[in-house]
């Protein structure tokens, strides 16, 4: 395992997944009229500490900093981590949506089906092209890395 995948089991103690149930729950609660589960349902809840990855420090630090309030996960106390700590704040979000949108459950509870996006893909609406013209004109904003055994 490299170190850019903690085990999660080892990496999270049982507080840290206890704070995470109370912030995944509150961000993303459960839905009992359209059948969809909260962020904290215990599968979507293991998902979101197993995916981590590369951010599982800053989730460890986001998840440190909320639990010092105790026990108790406020819409008061997340807005104001997101003020205070809005890099955390967004990796907390993006880790949580993810994990929770790609649940088996919630696809088919929004009407997809659930299954991953290829081979088969999914039909996208064409938008309107002409709205990158600016970013067209604008020409290339990276530098050209010179090619191996020239001096460019």
């Amino acid at each position: 395992m490299s170190d850019l995948t903690p085990n999660t089991s080892e990496y999270f103690s049982a507080v840290k997944r206890e704070v995470m149930r109370l912030v995944a729950g509150a961000i993303i609660p459960a839905d009992p009229a359209r059948d969809m589960p909260g962020a904290d349902d215990p599968a979507i809840l293991d998902d979101i500490l197993a995916s981590a990855g590369r951010d599982a420090d800053d989730l460890a630090r986001a998840l440190d900093i909320l639990g010092a309030e105790g026990a108790q996960i406020t819409d008061a106390s997340l807005a104001r981590f997101r003020d205070d700590h809005p890099a955390l704040a967004g990796v907390l979000s993006l880790v949580i949506a993810q994990c929770y949108y790609r649940d088996d459950r919630v696809l088919v509870a929004i009407g997809m089906e659930p299954r991953a996006p290829f081979p088969k893909g999914y039909e996208v609406a064409q938008g309107d092209w002409s709205l990158l013209d600016p970013v067209r004109a604008r020409g290339p904003i990276y530098r050209d890395v010179p090619q191996e055994g020239t001096d460019t």
